[in-house]
């Protein structure tokens, strides 16, 4: 009987400890962290704030100093000034964008960071008319700072025609 009691204890524990997680890594579940939220809402966001092609708009969801950001090219920025710059320049040649986070995103908590990886649609026009499509691969480290998750590394790339 007593180790009846203690085996059903232990599975009562086990039980617990699965429901209260909060689901880091699995598609589609949102991180509630204090002072807002990562979760796909919030990617979404950012992928929105790019579809405006204001990069000037996009500082706030990026840590300021030096960081180092990935993007499709150049190889990388050494900080938000150097990639919004540059980038700044890229979306000048556009007068359309939309970008979607897709399904697969997943949201994982490391530390007193959370990491993200996720395939992005992108839909882009340029002035000219024509329209590029494509899917780019997507990894982001955020980390808070002053009461906001901000990006601090991120890395943005297609695959090889």
């Amino acid at each position: 009987m007593t180790k009846r009691m203690a085996v059903l204890a232990l599975a009562v524990c086990m039980m617990f400890l699965a429901f209260t997680q909060t689901g880091f890594g699995q598609k589609g579940k949102k991180v509630s962290v204090a002072g807002g939220a990562v979760d796909k809402a919030y990617l979404q966001k950012i992928w929105d704030g790019w579809a405006t092609l204001d990069a000037a708009g996009q500082k706030q969801y990026y840590a300021q100093g030096p960081h180092v950001f990935f993007d499709t090219a150049p190889l990388k920025y050494g900080s938000w000034d150097e990639y919004q710059s540059t980038v700044s320049k890229e979306l000048g040649d556009y007068k359309a964008a939309r970008f979607t986070v897709n399904d697969d995103e997943q949201i994982h908590k490391s530390g007193d960071a959370y990491w993200i990886t996720a395939t992005v649609a992108s839909d882009l026009t340029q002035k000219s008319g024509k329209r590029e499509m494509a899917t780019y691969r997507w990894t982001a480290v955020f980390e808070k700072q002053d009461g906001k998750w901000l990006i601090v590394h991120e890395h943005v790339s297609g695959p090889l025609p």
